[in-house]
């Protein structure tokens, strides 16, 4: 039985962090419905009041998540996931849709200011890890064919055939991406300490709901921190 588990090594970083889990099973995906895509609209609308600064680093969750990115080795430029959404926002470049389940999830990440990803669980090899690396993981960019592999020192989600998400939450990989015919999902979202917990329930809950109802998946909801470092994914 394959299991995710987030490593001593993350909690030493982050010793107060939560990772907020879904396991999307069973889910029919596939193009968006025109209420999603109304929705995504109406997010992308909706987060513009993370960025209240007119000096984009200013802003508040801007501004925690690259101290964040401080704390371990990181690939040139890389930055959190909710940054490149919301560098979107701020220059009127409109995150789009893309697939039912990414668009849900793209909508809670704009509507609740965190980072989300999520991953085909049936892609994984051996258990899935969020840990610091030795480096040389394997690691394929989604839309590059060029290997990218990880730091010594740097803080991804891995499994046993190398990186499913580079530096924390930057980047995923193509091999266990979600597309049109996956089934199965891992999805994430992460706070770094406890002030945001109540967020991180809203938007997870929103996730819950809108995955119940446009793809018909079962959902199952997990936090996980030091305490409760992994979940049996299957």
């Amino acid at each position: 039985m394959s299991k995710f588990i987030a490593d001593e090594s993350f909690f030493e970083i982050f010793p107060d962090a939560k990772l907020g889990v879904l396991l999307i099973k069973n889910m029919e995906n596939g193009e968006s419905p025109n209420e999603l895509k109304d929705l995504l609209l109406k997010s992308n609308e909706e987060a513009e009041k993370f960025i209240t600064n007119p000096k984009f680093s200013d802003n508040e969750i801007i501004r925690e998540w690259r101290d964040a990115y401080k704390k371990f080795k990181t690939k040139k430029k890389a930055r959190c996931s909710i940054e490149a959404l919301l560098k979107r926002v701020e220059k009127d470049n409109i995150v789009g849709p893309i697939n039912a389940l990414v668009d849900i999830y793209n909508s809670a990440s704009l509507k609740f200011g965190l980072p989300c990803g999520a991953e085909d669980i049936d892609s994984f090899v051996g258990d899935l890890r969020l840990t610091l690396t030795d480096g040389g993981d394997e690691f394929y960019a989604i839309g590059s064919e060029e290997n990218e592999p990880t730091k010594e020192g740097e803080l991804c989600y891995k499994d046993d055939q190398g990186a499913v998400c580079r530096c924390f939450n930057w980047r995923d990989g193509t091999r266990t991406m979600i597309n049109d015919d996956t089934k199965n999902t891992f999805l994430i979202m992460e706070i770094l300490n406890e002030e945001k917990l109540e967020t991180l329930n809203e938007a997870l809950d929103f996730i819950s709901e809108l995955s119940e109802k446009y793809l018909n998946a079962n959902v199952e909801k997990h936090i996980v921190d030091r305490k409760n470092n992994e979940i049996n994914l299957k």
